[in-house]
């Protein structure tokens, strides 16, 4: 009999069939959310915990030196906007949600109601440019293409990496740098090859990539609320 099945039984005079669960069925534990709270919850609360304040932590520890950078990346994305420029985002894996979320926040909007859309353009989000100049040129050439099509002289481009090291988002600058356009970076650990690629580059210095993320994020959404006060419909 297969692991977790059960058997049919028919008892003496019965018209009916009975089920009867194995003894996997009938001795499996019950799903964590249905399990009584008790001592054995709190070595993972506590992991919890943990996380939550290395978290935070890490952002009140960078804050003082983060402002001053994250305000000159603010001038520099809305001087580009002001000047009908754009702004084109670029990363991988995660990062490449947080550049489709930067965004999606200035296309829309971030906290103001009323102001006009701002353009912005997520570079990881078409999926027949991403495989065509895959499959024909080599991942390392996603970026790279896209910003030799679309960048104008004065655009801006935003790289985001935890490592610095991505050979698209290193090609995607130099091409960058070619057509004209204005460089940034949001980086992990010790900023890798893109730090010295970029007029700009916001470093986080965790060797964790989670915490580095979470800190992008938090620089994103301060880099909307400051160039979105500038902003009315």
């Amino acid at each position: 009999m297969a692991t977790g099945s059960a058997t049919c039984a028919r008892g003496p005079g019965s018209t009916g069939t009975r089920i009867v669960p194995s003894a996997s069925i009938r001795h499996r534990k019950s799903p964590l959310w249905q399990r009584p709270r008790g001592k054995r919850s709190r070595p993972v609360h506590e992991a919890i915990r943990q996380s939550l304040e290395e978290s935070g932590r890490l952002l009140q520890t960078l804050a003082p030196s983060l402002a001053p950078q994250i305000e000159r990346a603010a001038l520099l994305i809305l001087e580009a906007f002001r000047q009908q420029r754009k702004l084109l985002i670029m990363g991988n894996g995660g990062s490449a949600a947080d550049a489709q979320h930067l965004a999606a926040e200035l296309v829309g909007r971030f906290s103001r109601r009323e102001r006009r859309a701002l353009p912005a353009l997520a570079l990881t989000t078409d999926t027949s440019v991403l495989t065509s100049v895959g499959n024909d040129f080599g991942f390392e050439s996603i970026f790279q293409q896209q910003i030799e099509a679309l960048a104008q002289e004065g655009d801006v481009v935003l790289a985001i990496s935890t490592s610095g090291l991505s050979e698209n988002i290193l090609r995607g600058l130099e091409m960058a740098q070619a057509k004209g356009a204005r460089t940034l970076a949001l980086l992990g650990r010790d900023g890798g090859k893109v730090k010295g690629l970029v007029e700009l580059a916001i470093i986080v210095p965790s060797p964790e990539t989670p915490r580095i993320q979470e800190v992008h994020l938090a620089i994103e959404h301060v880099l909307c609320q400051e160039i979105e006060k500038h902003f009315s419909a």
